[in-house]
């Protein structure tokens, strides 16, 4: 096949009535840059209105959702709640040991005979006593045991007839209702009484029991809260306790009265040979710490007196706790502490620088602020009596509240040899020195350090001792009232005759 000119030169020919033809001008004219499309209107961001927002809120997606986080969060609540339940059942909790009144009080021995030597003669025996009722009571003071109100040779037919020179039948019933307006409970001491008469009398045994029973069932009409006798009174026995627990449970069924046997011996002789009756029998055990003697009891004599009684626990007779033999005054204040933090009743004898009477001049000087013109030595015994005051009141207080030293554990801390070392003057303790007595009262996790430093030199606590011991705590008491605030067992030093009550916390936390 041919191919034209047209062909050959590459260009392909237009026909007259083609699309293309004649239009060469029109395209030369025309602008080199097509304009593309007119760009789309820009969408600004509105918020959504109500109406739209309900419509979209409505939607089954949204259902959805919204009922799967309503059902995590009560599935989680469940959870939560299941967890902590199961926590506190499963971890170990104390158990509250219910205590009779006598197990929570605080008793305070007097003989009105004896608390007035000092009073004026205005205001004598047991009308003096009356007097201070409200003021023991707001020292935590819960019941009196009222000593050598009667005769020791007195007979049961007379019992009711008291000393001559102490006070009369009427003076003590009136002490008994001031007693009962006071919330004070009253324990008759029958010590060294002829409860059984003499042996040689004609009168029938059983005449003198029926004169027992009366004499007792009389007091108890009066509002007596409890009789007290000695180990070594004939009255100790069996047969007599016996008796007397019916006359006591059927006098009275509502309100509980106790039978104190006050120990005077170094073992507390059973009953029957047994011990297990005694508890039956007796509701407390009056003990003493420190053993009777004629002469003041050094600071070694003191330290194993109380070292033996930490280290020696019984459990089937509720103890109270009283000083009992001669110590010095160096050691008053130690022996208070000791005596509030034991497991039992404290059974504090009367103090003439907790009596009342006893503190007027000082709170007349304070109140006027003429301490100033007061004489050093005058000062310094005011302000011992103050000190007694204060720390007295703290110890009983914190007893009441506080259930570890209420019916806590008693655990005794003992020190070693390396431990008891004390720095003074850089200078070692002299070896005689008496040791750091330690002991701990827990209830829980709530922990109550009790340390004493029965001797003359000042002792450093041992960071090694007892490291399973929290190290922070705070203080609760001391024989001085002069520590406040917290502190750590490894920074700790203990004065001469000085003894400190720390509640233990864990670091970081107080409670």
């Amino acid at each position: 096949m041919e191919r034209t000119d047209q062909e050959i030169n590459g260009t392909m020919p237009l026909n007259s009535g083609g699309t293309g033809y004649g239009s060469v001008r029109d395209s030369e004219a025309a602008p080199l840059l097509i304009p593309g499309p007119d760009p789309e209107p820009v969408q600004t961001w509105k918020p959504m209105s109500r109406e739209e927002l309900e419509v979209a809120a409505g939607g089954p997606g949204w259902r959805k959702v919204r009922c799967y986080l309503v059902l995590m969060f009560w599935l989680a609540w469940v959870a939560i709640l299941a967890t902590s339940v199961a926590i506190i059942v499963m971890s170990p909790r104390p158990v509250v040991i219910p205590l009779k009144w006598w197990q929570k009080t605080l008793f305070y021995q007097l003989q009105p005979g004896l608390a007035t030597e000092a009073q004026a003669e205005e205001s004598e025996g047991v009308n003096a006593v009356c007097e201070q009722l409200p003021y023991y009571r707001s020292l935590g003071i819960g019941a009196l045991i009222v000593e050598g109100l009667f005769d020791t040779k007195s007979s049961p037919l007379n019992l009711t007839a008291t000393a001559k020179d102490l006070a009369t039948q009427a003076q003590i019933q009136h002490l008994l209702m001031e007693c009962n307006k006071a919330d004070l409970k009253v324990v008759l001491d029958f010590c060294d009484s002829d409860l059984l008469g003499s042996t040689d009398e004609e009168d029938e045994p059983s005449h003198h029991s029926a004169a027992v029973q009366h004499v007792l069932q009389f007091w108890m009409e009066q509002g007596v809260a409890g009789f007290s006798i000695c180990d070594t009174d004939a009255a100790y026995s069996e047969k007599t306790l016996l008796a007397w627990r019916g006359i006591i449970k059927e006098f009275s069924q509502e309100e509980e009265r106790i039978v104190v046997v006050k120990q005077r011996t170094d073992v507390l002789h059973p009953l029957n040979n047994s011990s297990q009756i005694n508890g039956t029998l007796v509701d407390v055990v009056m003990r003493s710490i420190l053993p009777h003697s004629h002469h003041i009891l050094s600071d070694q004599e003191v330290a194993e007196a109380i070292e033996t009684h930490l280290q020696t626990r019984e459990e089937h007779i509720w103890p109270s706790w009283t000083v009992g033999g001669k110590a010095s005054q160096d050691l008053k204040k130690l022996l208070l502490v000791l005596l509030m933090t034991l497991p039992g009743s404290p059974a504090v004898s009367h103090d003439e620088d907790i009596d009342r009477t006893q503190n007027v001049s000082l709170k007349v000087a304070t109140s006027h602020r003429e301490m100033d013109e007061l004489s050093d030595p005058h000062t310094d015994k005011e302000k011992t009596k103050h000190t007694a005051v204060a720390l007295f009141a703290s110890l009983s207080h914190s007893r009441a509240r506080e259930e570890a030293l209420l019916f806590g554990s008693f655990t005794f801390l003992s020190f070693n040899a390396s431990s008891n070392s004390s720095f003074n003057n850089s200078t070692l303790s002299p070896p005689s020195s008496p040791p750091i007595l330690a002991f701990l009262r827990s209830w829980g996790c709530v922990h109550f350090l009790i340390l004493l430093n029965v001797g003359s030199d000042v002792h450093t606590l041992d960071p090694a001792w007892v490291p399973s011991l929290p190290e922070a705590g705070v203080f609760v008491a001391s024989t001085g009232m002069g520590r406040l605030g917290s502190t750590s067992l490894y920074k700790l030093s203990l004065q001469p005759h000085e003894a400190i009550v720390i509640k233990l916390f864990e670091a970081g936390s107080y409670e």
